[in-house]
């Protein structure tokens, strides 16, 4: 579905969920006009334009494509006529996720699963701090909502900022979102020591002529592409506030394996594996998702003589960060940038550890950042019972009523505020219940206890996610309108369509609320020119590199029309 045609986007209408606006292939055009005249102004976002492959080989160019229509979703609540001129905007600001910042010259890398999980490797992923900064470069310059026109408050990236908890991935992130001086490469900082030069025709190794499997599927050679990845460049940083989620593969082992201390000298050593057989490939790619102690045993065994082995520059700064050591970080006042300091993480969640707090959005919308990892291992996330319970009593000290365990409404003391919460995982990939080995006697709860707790407290308005890497849109609470919320989950920034996306909060004057969900894309050009290794040629090589992974599934991940540039309707919660 990336960039589609007119008569395609028509296709694809039927996925839009009930209250969505529906356009012929005739009205596309049309479609966008009254887009384009309820909104403030739509420059920089994927309302004016988004990218769009064309040709007919086997590697796929990208050029600048029609915008894509706003999508009205009434499932929660009808949309009233003339509310674009009552409208009050409320809150305004930007979600980054999944940005993975990677060291790709890590020796605590599984490149070789790459063809078993397509997240192992991407041809494109030396190129993901400059892509991160260009999409910061898009932030500053859009500036503000495009249907409130009010100024980004703040932006929050919802967890993945590092793809294998290194402190330099860590130092790469906080520069990238506050400014700075970034060079992007680890170990020996005159070469790059990594797959894509290695040889190994199972990987792209792009400054060479082999003929190696990606460059069957397409992929160009290009001189200069690994060194141009490697060299500095100055950040900008973004102009507005900006906070952190955690996420899964800021907490562990490519995201999925437990880290319990005991692999540091892996990553701080000199051997790095860049191959091994099919079979054994296919046993340790099942193991990471079933058995992690199984997974560990296997790769030491590798690392033991089993595996294709590269001597490499050792690095201290490889080594993975504790979250002790994640907040303290986001403490120095090297990266406070535009502030606020600690970026939502005080002196006190350093000591402890404790990555979870609120936040002011907006005056009279409260943002809630939770933590959903689980440090036993695995992807896919879950709460701790001292955290949930401390989630609610956020709720009860924010709302002057709510709703028991038995549907009775309860009254409360606390003043009544708009709730955004913000995690990593979504609702449908917190089933790790695994008890967590620093809490071993704590229990763990899923997605769906989170959701129930949500629907009894109405000034829930929107849960904001990632960690799938897909854009979806999901109403929670048909059967009653006041407790019903919006999860909005976003793709990410290493895997096309490569998004970020404004949320604003509006209320209507007429009993409802809209959230207004629009996707943009990074700042580089739509058009990339492989003899162009400049820091926004690069940018615009990482954008059509990730679309052209082999790997990958990006059909998959962009979503339908109605997961896109959407107006949101709610019922506002009453007193």
């Amino acid at each position: 579905m990336h960039g589609m045609n007119r008569r395609q986007f028509v296709s694809r209408m039927s996925a839009v969920a009930a209250g969505a606006a529906l356009w012929s292939a005739a009205s596309y055009d049309r479609a966008l006009a009254v887009t384009a005249a309820r909104a403030v102004r739509t420059r920089g976002t994927t309302l004016e334009q988004a990218a769009r492959p064309v040709g007919t080989g086997a590697y796929k160019r990208l050029v600048a494509g029609p915008g894509w229509p706003l999508v009205v979703r009434g499932d929660l609540a009808g949309a009233g006529a003339g509310r674009d001129d009552r409208r009050t905007g409320l809150a305004s600001f930007v979600q980054f996720t999944d940005l993975h910042l990677a060291d790709v010259e890590s020796p605590v890398r599984f490149e070789y699963l790459a063809r078993f999980n397509d997240s192992a490797h991407r041809p494109q992923e030396a190129l993901t701090v400059r892509g991160a900064s260009s999409l910061v470069e898009r932030v500053n310059a859009v500036r503000q909502g495009p249907y409130t026109g009010m100024p980004f408050g703040s932006v929050m990236a919802t967890g993945d900022n590092t793809d294998n908890h290194e402190r330099i991935e860590l130092d790469w992130y906080l520069t990238v979102m506050s400014g700075g001086r970034i060079t992007p490469s680890s170990g020996d900082p005159r070469r790059y020591e990594g797959v894509q030069n290695s040889g190994n025709a199972a990987y792209w190794n792009p400054e060479s002529t082999l003929q190696d499997a990606y460059k069957a599927k397409g992929l160009p050679q290009i001189p200069g592409f690994l060194s141009g990845a490697a060299r500095p460049f100055s950040a900008p940083g973004l102009s507005v506030p900006w906070y952190t989620t955690v996420g899964n593969h800021d907490d562990s082992i490519e995201g999925t394996l437990p880290d319990l201390g005991l692999l540091g000298s892996l990553y701080t050593g000199d051997r790095k594996l860049e191959g091994c057989d099919d079979a054994t490939a296919a046993r340790l790619s099942d193991a990471l998702k079933h058995d992690p102690a199984q997974a560990a045993t296997l790769l030491g065994s590798l690392l033991s003589g089993g595996g294709a082995i590269r001597k490499i520059t050792p690095d201290e700064q490889r080594h993975p960060f504790t979250p002790t050591e994640f907040a303290k970080a986001h403490l120095d006042p090297a990266y406070t940038g535009a502030g606020p300091v600690g970026h939502g993480f005080t002196s006190d969640a350093a000591e402890s550890g404790r990555l979870y707090y609120t936040f002011p959005l907006a005056e009279g919308v409260l943002g809630v950042s939770l933590d959903t990892t689980n440090r036993a291992g695995w992807a896919d996330g879950s709460l701790g019972t001292a955290q949930l319970h401390w989630l609610e009593s956020v709720l009860q000290s924010h709302s002057s009523r709510w709703y028991d365990t038995d549907g009775r409404t309860v009254r409360g003391s606390g003043g009544d505020s708009l709730i955004v919460l913000f995690s990593h995982h979504t609702s449908a990939s917190m089933g790790n219940l695994l008890p967590d080995p620093y809490r071993p006697f704590e229990a763990r709860h899923d997605g769906k206890a989170l959701v129930d707790l949500l629907q009894r407290y109405p000034n829930v308005v929107a849960w904001v996610n990632g960690h799938t890497h897909e854009n979806r849109i999901t109403p929670h609470g048909h059967a009653v309108p006041e407790r019903a919320f919006w999860e909005i989950n976003t793709a990410s920034h290493v895997d096309f369509p490569q998004h970020a996306r404004i949320i604003e909060l509006a209320d209507n004057g007429d009993g409802t609320l809209s959230l207004f969900t629009t996707l943009i894309e990074s700042a580089a050009p739509y058009v990339a020119d492989v003899t162009d290794t400049s820091d926004a040629g690069l940018a615009a090589l990482y954008r059509e590199l990730s679309y052209n992974d082999p790997y990958a599934t990006p059909d998959a991940k962009i979503g339908t029309p109605a997961d896109h540039n959407t107006e949101l309707l709610l019922t506002r919660p009453g007193k």
